[in-house]
């Protein structure tokens, strides 16, 4: 990356006339070139097609493509480039940037999530999803896309799984049969009041409660075996949307990483009959 930034410094200032324009171009756009191609590129800076494609061979380059199998390979990771995105991240919130503050705000969600996987509750909450007999997943109504989602991963690592959604009231699916070593995760919500009444009745009934619920929830240690605690709730998210899918992805990930290559065998198999049954002919 270096190599073509130098040699492209070079021509802006040395090349000629439609050499400069097209290195000026180059070198402020790079993250925008994959998307390009030479004679996009030539109709914004009002050249010719050829002009562009002897440029590139100047370069090196056998056309647009070749710059950007450069690009895609040379590419600084991001791990490299995060204390840069950080610092300037924290500057253009400090400025009131409104899209730099949201941003920040989810960097904060995410150091808050990572933390929280290290603590024991987390390793306690992978093993108990992966060595119970049964596991349910609940919600409220409006976060159900989310909890079906959350089920639908979970299912990459393991057997029984099944989202209640409580739209038949009685939650007859849980409390219709002995527990059974089972366990119920509840993803709560401002919105969900039942959440608090379905935590204390599963406990009752033998079950094993995962919540994942937010940090002041007063009810969550007396009626939940293991909380898991969302990041501090901003005044614009009522529902805490983006803590509550990350949490529940990274969750599902570190449940998948502890089950190792059964989950990998068991995404293989699912695809396979993905492919056999959903696109069946109707008969």
């Amino acid at each position: 990356m270096e190599d073509l930034s130098q040699k492209l410094r070079q021509y802006i200032k040395i090349g000629t006339p439609a050499e400069r324009r097209i290195a000026k171009y180059f070198s402020e756009h790079l993250n925008e070139l994959p998307f390009e191609t030479a004679s996009s590129v030539a109709d914004r800076l009002e050249l010719s097609p050829m002009t562009v494609g002897r440029f590139l061979r100047s370069l090196g380059y056998h056309g647009l493509d070749g710059i950007k199998v450069h690009l895609k390979e040379n590419a600084p990771s991001v791990t490299s480039q995060l204390p840069n995105i950080l610092e300037q991240l924290q500057k253009d919130a400090s400025e009131g940037h409104p899209l730099a503050t949201q941003i920040a705000e989810l960097v904060e969600m995410l150091q808050h999530i990572y933390k929280l996987a290290g603590q024991p509750q987390w390793r306690d909450a992978v093993s108990t999803i992966l060595s119970s007999g049964n596991v349910f997943v609940t919600s409220h109504p409006n976060l159900a896309g989310i909890g079906r989602y959350f089920r639908d991963r979970l299912i990459f690592a393991r057997d029984q799984v099944l989202f209640l959604d409580g739209a038949n009231g009685s939650y007859i699916e849980l409390f219709g049969k002995p527990a059974e070593d089972g366990l119920l995760v509840i993803i709560d919500s401002p919105s969900f009041v039942a959440s608090r009444l379905l935590a204390r009745s599963a406990r009752r009934a033998g079950y094993k409660v995962l919540l994942v619920t937010g940090q002041f929830t007063e009810w969550a240690h007396e009626f939940s075996n293991i909380t898991l605690s969302l990041p501090p709730q901003h005044a614009n998210s009522r529902e805490n949307l983006s803590a509550i899918m990350a949490l529940l992805e990274y969750l599902a990930t570190s449940v998948a990483q502890a089950v190792g290559e059964t989950a990998e065998t068991r995404a293989r198999r699912i695809e396979e009959l993905r492919g056999m049954f959903a696109q069946a002919p109707l008969r």
